[in-house]
């Protein structure tokens, strides 16, 4: 073994060079891209109060609205994207995506005149781009680590989930000085020019490479077959993956598009830590907890297993979601509450993209995990539009949604251990 991947691993610094055929470069560049890409998702929440000022006659659903199309745009053209990804290679994607990106706050910044213009800039256009340069970035990092696949997964979905740390203060001092509109356009280009920057860079490994004296980890099982996508929706753990996907996405995307609003509902809005308004300080935060999740969790799940990492993670979440229901009045518990909240709910983007590549192999990572990644979609619809509804149901307040939330996280949480786990033992101990 050792030998062979000694020259696999030649093969792949041959074909690509010393520094591209490096797949810590490859990861790197990967995580570069998803910084890249993390404040189309975080700072939407930071351009909210501007908007509502802009546009003060449409409800604030309406504008909630766009945050949803965007990650309905970011979540379920991805299929079709990881599929062309898996088949033709990752760089013409990466531009196409890319491009995207930058059309998409440019555009919204330079010529948005109606909270419609922004579903077509923000929501549609930033959004596919978006999920194009995610999908891709993950698969890669999926590809190249079979042997550290939590650990590389993590990374990569840190730079998604922890990138804005970097950068939302000075979003919002942008907004600040220039509006949500120049700010918007500033910070697109800028970010445009940086994701053509890493697309030029990834590359999948050659056919059939494995890294160096490669171990597969004790605690996961790996399939060693190969799933296409029809494959993979014939088998019922994919169903059960797909509904855990789905429920524990909900709660940390609610808190992530409606931050703004939930910090009003719960009277701490107004109250600023070191002078800097709470939002943008908690967010930070937030971020950075939000990309050591999916470190440390991956990282765990490659020592103890996917199943019951997902399983303690997902009931930390579940009580931490509920617990944010009972903090109203209180700045210092808004700010110590709310990035424990992001710890134990970033890691559902590189557990389940790990999980996929264990599962289901790692030859159509792209287009299965990207079918995979709809789950996230549907979890904005909840998440962002009706959270906002409900809310406004209850005079602004988000408890019931948190509830609703709360009971999705522990549900996931025991679905993870007693059924998710069992089944695909059962399935992987008995291939030929």
């Amino acid at each position: 073994m050792s030998t062979v991947s000694t020259a696999e691993l030649d093969l792949a610094k041959k074909t690509y060079g010393p520094i591209v055929g490096n797949r810590w470069v490859q990861l790197a560049a990967g995580v570069l891209a998803m910084i890249v890409i993390s404040n189309f998702q975080y700072a939407f929440t930071l351009f909210t109060p501007g908007l509502k000022q802009q546009f003060a006659t449409v409800p604030y659903s309406d504008i909630a609205l766009i945050f949803s199309l965007f990650i309905l745009f970011e979540t379920w053209p991805v299929p079709v994207a990881g599929y062309f990804i898996d088949k033709f290679g990752i760089r013409n994607l990466m531009l196409v995506g890319s491009v995207l990106i930058f059309l998409g706050w440019t555009l919204g910044g330079m010529f948005a005149k109606s909270v419609f213009h922004l579903y077509i800039y923000y929501g549609v256009l930033a959004g596919t781009g978006c999920g194009i340069i995610y999908i891709a970035t993950v698969a890669n990092a999926v590809k190249w680590f079979p042997d550290k696949r939590g650990l590389a997964a993590g990374l990569t979905a840190a730079g998604f989930g922890g990138g804005s740390a970097l950068t939302l203060i000075p979003i919002s001092g942008s907004i600040a000085s220039m509006g949500w509109a120049g700010a918007m356009t500033a910070w697109g280009i800028g970010q445009g020019v940086v994701a053509v920057a890493t697309a030029l860079i990834l590359h999948h490994p050659p056919k059939g490479w494995l890294p160096k004296d490669w171990v597969q980890p004790k605690a996961v099982v790996q399939t060693r077959r190969e799933y296409s996508a029809a494959q993979m929706m014939s088998q019922k753990e994919f169903y059960i993956m797909y509904v855990m996907f789905l429920m524990v996405c909900t709660g940390g995307l609610m808190t992530t598009g409606n931050m703004s609003q939930i910090a009003k509902s719960l009277n701490v809005f107004d109250a600023k830590v070191m002078g800097i308004a709470i939002v943008p300080f908690v967010a930070t935060l937030a971020g950075v907890t939000n990309a050591l999740a999916r470190i440390m969790w991956g990282t765990v799940s490659d020592r103890f297993g996917r199943e019951y990492t997902m399983a303690f993670a997902f009931a930390l979440e579940g009580v931490l979601i509920f617990m944010m229901t009972q903090i109203s009045g209180s700045p210092i518990a808004f700010m110590i509450l709310m990035p424990f909240v992001f710890l134990a709910w970033g890691e559902i983007y590189a557990l389940f993209s790990a999980l996929t590549g264990d599962v289901f192999g790692p030859k159509n990572a792209s287009g299965n995990y990207g079918i995979m990644y709809t789950a996230k979609g549907l979890a904005s619809i909840m998440a962002g539009w009706g959270a906002a509804a409900v809310a406004a149901m209850y005079a602004g307040s988000f408890s019931v949604p948190y509830y609703i939330a709360a009971v999705f996280d522990l549900v996931a949480a025991a679905l993870a251990l007693f059924v998710l786990r069992p089944i695909i033992r059962k399935r992987i101990a008995g291939e030929a």
